[in-house]
Order: structure tokens, then C-alpha cells, then sequence
């Protein structure tokens, strides 16, 4: 199997399951106990908690480990509207749905939503989110960068606009956090998920900033210095927090290595197959991530038949996968019905291996010629 489909989710780092392992075997205690197995785990999350906010520049206090992006997103702008009870919110077009749906859900409890759209080289400009802002404005969210494109969005600009303004910003860092550091002093919130950089599905953080208040989703216990209860997930804690450290610290290695792979693969792409187009600025964008359109074919019929080959990509964001309808990103992007319908998403990792790019690629031009040519 070849796998390009690292912005979905990606391997468990075998150094990283071998931190997990103990609390998923002996040290099996609840964190919340207080005895010596409790006190054990709980020694586990706060040892993981000073890693991260280590890494990210942040104090201790600002971490809160939740089950990753989705949740973060949805704790942060809920939290937000659940405190100020009424208002404006400024999203822009290209979110996850973590964020653009609990924005309408917001919408049907008498929230104004304004959803602000990209450029045609898939950026967010921040002029553009300034005009949407009105006086009753009370939260933004513009995603670090978009997970279908890989385009890298203004967030310093944007924040910028934000903190003069007074409105909540948070910005969804699920496709860059081992990438790029977090934007911790231009945010009031950010969140990740640990299983985008080879740590465990389900785990991951939402940091938020002292001063900047949400009311908790989840409530119960004392877990998560009283803002999150529900029983502590010690082992994905731990797993996010070695992930992490290890994406930090191999961050400058691992960029190289996939934009390596990357380059050479769209240069052989679009100088050797007809009719492809890259979607997005290539000097905007991550180097995980590439999408790319294929005049005549379908999207999905491109993915279908490279699993056949055992190739494995997207044809977009992983929760709408088996979605027949044409990309909404694409669509704001200025694409039409039926371009937005035949793009692909390659997503590299560190794993990967120029030989695997070779071979993939190989067997993507001879799918697109198969479906060019009706099948034979």
C-alpha cells in the first residue's frame, strides 16, 4: 500500500505508542484517584501538559486536552456564544465543518452568521474579514491553513484585526500544527489533533489563552481544571504530547523531506499529464498537502481506481468522504460545478518514500487515461 492521504489522519509513531503503552497496560489508573495509581496517571497528564505548553510557547494553565479539532472548534465558538448569549459571527468560507456547522447551529439560536470567502488562490483576505466585522461582532475563526488546498492563511493580519476590535479569534489548527508553530500570540484559541502528526486518533488539544473566556461544553467533573469533565484519556494525553514534541523537534528534517517529495511529484504531474491543474497558490501552501483537478474525469473515480492499485488518497476533507457533491472550498475558490468534482488530494508524510512517489505516480497517469479514454 502506498498511502497520500497523510492530511486524514497518519501512522502511530512507534516511539510514540511505546510512551502510551504503560498506561494502557499497568499504569491503568484513573487520574482523578487519589491513590498511588491515580496519582500516577495524573502525574502522566501534567508531565504531557508542561511538554506542550513548552513547546508552543504558552503557560500550563492555556492547555486543555480534549479529543481533538472537532471539539476544540466546537468548544471555542459554542463557548463563546453560550457566555455572550447574542451577536455576530465571522467565518470564513473554507472552515471545517467542525466550525461552519456549529456556526449555523448557532445561526438557528439567533446567532448572525457572515461566512467570508477565499480568493482564487484559496487565501482568506484579512481586508475582506475586517468588511464582514460589524459592532455586534463577538467571535471570528479563519483556519491556520485549509485542509483540502494546504493553502496557508494570514492569521497574524487577521488576529491583528481581531484584537483591535475586541472580537474572539480562533483559528483551527489541525493541518499545521506539525508544520508551522502555533500562532499562540495572535489567537485567542487553538486547537489540533494529535493523529495528524503520527500520535493517536482521538487525542488532541484546544489552547486557550488566559483572559479570553468561553463557557464549557462539557460539563461533570473537575477534569481539565474544571472545564472539561469526563474521565481522563492518560494514554491519548501522553501520545498527543510525545507526537508532538517529536514533530517540534524533527519539524525543519521533516518539512524538507515532504516538500521534496511533493515538488517532484506535481512537477511530474503537471508536465507529464494533460489537463491537470494545481488548486491554490503552490507558494502559499503547506508542504503536505497538494490538489490537484484532472480535465475529464471525476474525483472520485480517480480514488476508486488508484484503492484498485492500492493507492491511497482523497478526494477532500475526511469527514465528508463518500460526499458526491462538488468541493465547497473549490466552489468559493471560483471553480465551477464540474471542476470543483475532478480534484484529488495528495497529502505526503515522513514515511513516504521517493520510490513510493515514483510508483504512485505511475499508476495515477495511467488511471487518468484509462478514464479519459472510457475505460480501455
Amino acid at each position: 500500500m502506498i498511502y497520500l492521504d497523510n492530511a486524514a489522519s497518519t501512522k502511530l509513531d512507534e516511539e510514540v505508542l511505546t510512551a502510551m503503552m504503560p498506561y494502557l497496560t499497568e499504569q491503568y489508573g484513573n487520574a482523578q484517584s487519589q491513590h498511588a495509581a491515580g496519582r500516577a496517571s495524573a502525574n502522566a497528564v501534567m508531565m504531557a501538559r508542561d511538554k506542550i505548553y513548552a513547546l508552543a510557547g504558552c503557560s500550563a494553565h492555556e492547555v486543555y486536552f480534549v479529543s481533538g479539532g472537532t471539539e476544540a472548534g466546537n468548544t471555542a465558538l459554542k463557548g463563546v456564544c453560550a457566555l455572550r448569549k447574542k451577536g455576530h459571527l465571522v467565518l470564513s468560507s473554507i472552515e471545517h465543518a467542525s466550525l461552519s456547522e456549529s456556526a449555523l447551529d448557532m445561526q438557528k439560536l439567533g446567532f448572525d452568521v457572515t461566512f467570508v470567502q477565499p480568493e482564487s488562490d484559496g487565501a482568506v483576505l484579512a481586508e475582506n474579514v475586517a468588511k464582514a466585522m460589524r459592532e455586534d461582532t463577538i467571535f471570528c475563526a479563519v483556519m491556520a491553513a485549509n485542509n483540502e488546498t494546504g493553502v496557508i492563511q494570514p492569521i497574524e493580519e487577521i488576529g491583528k484585526i481581531c484584537r483591535e476590535r475586541g472580537v474572539f479569534f480562533y483559528t483551527d489548527c489541525v493541518q499545521t500544527a506539525a508544520y508551522l508553530p502555533l500562532p499562540v500570540n495572535c489567537a485567542d484559541a487553538m486547537g489540533f489533533s494529535s493523529h495528524k502528526f503520527y500520535g493517536p486518533k482521538g487525542a488532541g488539544a484546544l489552547i486557550l489563552k488566559k483572559g479570553s473566556k468561553v463557557f464549557r461544553l462539557i460539563s461533570g467533573g473537575m477534569q481539565e481544571m474544571g472545564f472539561r469533565g469526563g474521565t481522563v484519556n492518560t494514554a491519548g494525553i501522553v501520545g498527543t504530547a510525545a507526537a508532538y514534541e517529536k514533530a517540534c523537534l524533527n519539524r525543519e528534517k521533516v518539512n524538507a523531506h515532504i516538500k521534496n517529495l511533493r515538488d517532484k511529484f506535481l512537477n511530474r504531474v503537471l508536465t507529464e499529464i494533460n489537463g491537470t491543474r494545481l488548486n491554490g497558490d503552490l507558494n502559499k501552501m503547506l508542504p503536505s498537502i497538494l490538489n490537484i483537478s484532472f480535465d475529464g474525469c471525476d474525483g472520485e473515480n480517480i480514488l476508486f481506481l488508484l484503492d484498485l492499485k492500492g493507492v491511497c488518497v482523497s478526494t477532500g476533507a475526511a469527514c465528508a468522504a463518500g460526499a458526491v457533491s462538488p468541493s465547497d472550498t473549490l466552489i468559493t475558490m471560483g471553480c465551477g460545478a464540474s471542476e470543483a468534482k475532478s480534484p484529488v488530494r495528495f497529502s505526503f508524510g515522513k514515511h513516504n518514500t521517493e520510490k513510493e512517489i515514483y510508483l504512485a505516480f505511475e499508476a495515477l497517469k495511467s488511471t487518468v487515461e484509462k478514464i479519459r479514454n472510457n475505460g480501455k
